[in-house]
């Protein structure tokens, strides 16, 4: 499955998302607050994002994250190759080195399905779209 870091990374992204344009910009404290995440490794998890271009950081006293019009199109995938690589969507679930269809370990014909519906899940799914999802109140970012 993806990392915790991942998981905090698609929440920040998405909150960052939620907040508008360039004129609202949430610092590392706020976010990992919504987020309900740790303030020092949410700051480590937004300069990668930030490095690999999916959300866009501002230094100084007006300064913040937030996302373009062009990052609200990425998908859930391109958080995830991010942080944590894409090498989930091409392992086999039970871990083994050789695993493929000419040599399937017990798992692989069902675990490769669900595995591939999820990365087209992840492709597909816009930041755009789940940050609107939030902004209406329909779903959460946080446990509180």
């Amino acid at each position: 499955m993806i990392s915790k870091a991942c998981k905090y990374g698609i929440r920040a992204t998405i909150f960052i998302a939620s907040k508008g344009t360039e004129k609202v910009k949430p610092g590392v404290k706020e976010i990992a607050r919504e987020i309900d995440a740790p303030e020092a490794f949410t700051a480590k998890i937004l300069q990668s994002l930030n490095r690999n271009g999916i959300i866009t950081s501002i230094k100084g006293p007006y300064g913040g994250f937030y996302c373009s019009k062009q990052q609200l199109t990425s998908g859930v995938l391109d958080i995830v190759e991010a942080i944590d690589g894409l090498s989930f969507f091409s392992e086999c679930g039970l871990g083994l080195k050789e695993c493929s269809d000419l040599h399937p370990c017990p798992m692989h014909h069902t675990y490769a399905k669900t595995r591939d519906q999820l990365l087209k899940t992840f492709r597909e799914t816009t930041i755009e779209l789940l940050a609107g999802n939030l902004k209406e109140g329909n779903v959460y970012v946080n446990n509180l």
